[in-house]
């Protein structure tokens, strides 16, 4: 069975740590979701206060932007492109 590339954990090295990354598609999932949370939670408090109203609707709107990139993210995830060797087609 060939192993994928998605599958392959991403290696950085900090000093004499390394921090890896595995299922890289979800962990980006992940940090999405955090700022979806973010901006709803910051927009919410800002509307308890009305001078900062639209910097609160802006918030939500970025927030509902993020929503969409959810299932983008999680579509790339199950669709990935690899590039063919040219030495690997047929004429």
């Amino acid at each position: 069975m060939v192993k994928s590339r998605t599958d392959n954990p991403l290696t950085f090295k900090l000093g004499h740590e390394e921090l890896i990354i595995r299922r890289r598609y979800e962990v980006i999932s992940i940090i999405n979701d955090f700022f979806i949370a973010i901006w709803f939670l910051f927009g919410s408090i800002l509307f308890l206060y009305p001078e900062y109203e639209r910097v609160a609707v802006w918030m939500f709107i970025i927030g509902s932007f993020q929503f969409l990139i959810r299932p983008t993210v999680r579509l790339i995830s199950h669709i990935h492109v690899k590039r063919i060797p040219a030495s690997n087609w047929e004429s």
